[in-house]
């Protein structure tokens, strides 16, 4: 259970300026800037007015520029400030998510293999444990994970008005039941469902009920499977019916920057560069991503160390 996204979110998107890592200053102009400059918008810059300056110069027309690299705190506390000074963009108003009712748990086989939490309504703790995987734990794991992809693509197609969230966990729970594995979020610290369902502005982790989904809503559906003692875990967020273009924008942006954040990882890769990486591309587009959630290591176990933050860090 990791990326979401939402409007406030999700996988989490909200709106802020943009942002660089370089601020450069140029004589006698009022510059403002939407992806490289780090200047404040209308802000008037220019050289000091004393005439030993200006005889150094070897024409009064010449461009000057000063370009000076910002730390990565510097930054952040530009950005921070620049979030607290913006007047808010309006938003189109949208009736509010209201909760429907929860339906009885649905049951799994008894020859199916459990994750160790079920049983018990205790959330399990973050585990300090980072799991380094052999071959035959890759290959467990690349098979749950193929089913958990299959498992969510299924789900995708079913996304349509008037259907209930509680009617695609029941899908996903028979489809993954079918496959001889275990729906992880079943039981997990009490969750009452196989499926974490997320619409609109919920941003992650969303329990299923009757309540049809509407044309327009968004929803993030995030599928968890137990597949030979290993977990395979995926999420994405699907348009229903007829959305906005400004909502499939908030959606592309984000998806941008799951794909940005992947293509960095290989070994030896710093955990805040991926943070730094998603910030950057959801800032050009006037964004910023939700500090709440987080994404983690998994295996043999559900959530564990390493800690990735999605924001920059």
């Amino acid at each position: 259970m990791a990326f979401a996204t939402t409007l406030s979110h999700s996988p989490c998107l909200q709106l802020s300026p943009t942002s660089s890592s370089t601020s450069t200053s140029i004589h006698s102009e009022n510059l403002s800037s939407s992806s490289s400059s780090t200047l404040q918008m209308g802000t008037r810059l220019g050289f000091s007015s004393s005439s030993s300056s200006v005889k150094n110069l070897h024409s009064r027309n010449k461009l000057v520029i000063y370009s000076k690299k910002r730390s990565g705190l510097e930054e952040a506390i530009r950005i921070k400030r620049l979030r607290e000074v913006q007047k808010a963009i309006p938003v189109k108003k949208v009736s509010r998510l209201k909760r429907g009712k929860v339906s009885e748990r649905l049951s799994v086989p008894e020859e199916i293999l459990r994750p160790p939490y079920v049983g018990t309504s205790l959330l399990p703790e973050l585990s300090r444990q980072h799991q380094f995987h052999d071959a035959e734990g890759i290959t467990r794991m690349r098979a749950a994970c193929e089913l958990a992809a299959r498992v969510l693509d299924y789900a995708g197609t079913l996304v349509k008005p008037l259907v209930t969230t509680d009617e695609i966990d029941k899908a996903v729970h028979k489809m993954i039941i079918d496959a001889g594995a275990y729906p992880s979020p079943l039981g997990y610290g009490g969750f009452p469902k196989s499926v974490c369902t997320s619409v609109n502005e919920c941003m992650c982790h969303g329990i299923p009920d009757s309540r049809p989904l509407q044309d327009g809503d968004i929803i993030n559906i995030d599928v968890t499977v137990y597949l030979n003692g290993y977990h395979g875990d995926t999420s994405k967020t699907f348009l229903c019916g007829n959305v906005d273009d400004e909502t499939q924008r908030l959606v592309r942006v984000t998806e941008e920057c799951l794909e940005r954040a992947i293509s960095f990882c290989k070994d030896g890769a710093s955990f805040k560069k991926i943070g730094k990486r998603i910030s950057d591309h959801a800032e050009k587009f006037g964004y910023g991503v939700v500090e709440r959630f987080v994404g983690h290591g998994v295996g043999t176990i559900f959530h564990s160390e390493p800690i990735i933050y999605h924001c920059r860090n």
